[in-house]
């Protein structure tokens, strides 16, 4: 399937298909997600809907797509010599700006995904499941040096807890996530937790 997607997606130049993103995560800022149809992102990007479909399949897979492109850097990349560094580099890849609107688009999307099946597979497989991936090779960096314990059950819920502390701080504190405070929670909570370094 993956090859498929991949032959299918092609035909588009990397130049077009950043600009098809970039008005796809647009619309679903200003409508969300269940009022952004294939039809205005045609409209939008002077695209046919036949060919948005060819390219993409579906909705879900054209947003998860979008959402995946506008990521900037991989904690898997990022061996800084420590797993404070890599966490540290991880979220000081996106400024407060980007958080905010990172924000902005998970809280629209957290109620889409539960009623459309097809989102939440495509979000499990294109966002979640690599960002595990990148955290389970930045955990094993962190082993491989020594700094924490292979058997430490906090490993399996790293994610849980980063996204729990992105989710939440508005709910909870009435603020926004951002680097300060995702730093913070790395080094109070996150670390901790697995019995690495907190300096």
């Amino acid at each position: 399937m993956t090859e498929v997607a991949t032959a299918r997606r092609s035909r588009i130049t990397p130049e077009r298909e950043a600009e098809l993103y970039a008005a796809v995560l647009d619309l679903l800022g200003e409508v969300g997600y269940d009022a952004l149809t294939m039809d205005a992102v045609a409209a939008r990007t002077r695209s046919s809907k036949a060919t948005l479909y060819r390219q993409w399949g579906g909705k879900a897979e054209l947003v998860v797509k979008a959402m995946h492109h506008s990521k900037r850097g991989s904690l898997g990349d990022a061996d800084t010599g420590s797993l404070r560094g890599d966490l540290r580099a991880f979220v000081l890849r996106d400024d407060d700006c980007a958080i905010e609107q990172n924000s902005a688009l998970m809280r629209g999307m957290g109620a889409a995904m539960h009623a459309n099946p097809d989102l939440l597979r495509a979000f499990r497989e294109m966002i979640i499941l690599p960002e595990r991936d990148e955290f389970r090779k930045a955990a094993q960096r962190a082993i491989d040096r020594g700094e924490i314990r292979a058997d430490n059950p906090a490993l399996d819920y790293v994610l849980h807890m980063m996204i729990g502390a992105f989710a939440a701080r508005q709910l909870i504190d009435e603020l926004l996530p951002t680097q300060a405070f995702l730093l913070a929670y790395i080094d109070a909570v996150v670390l901790p937790a697995l019995g690495a370094p907190v300096t």
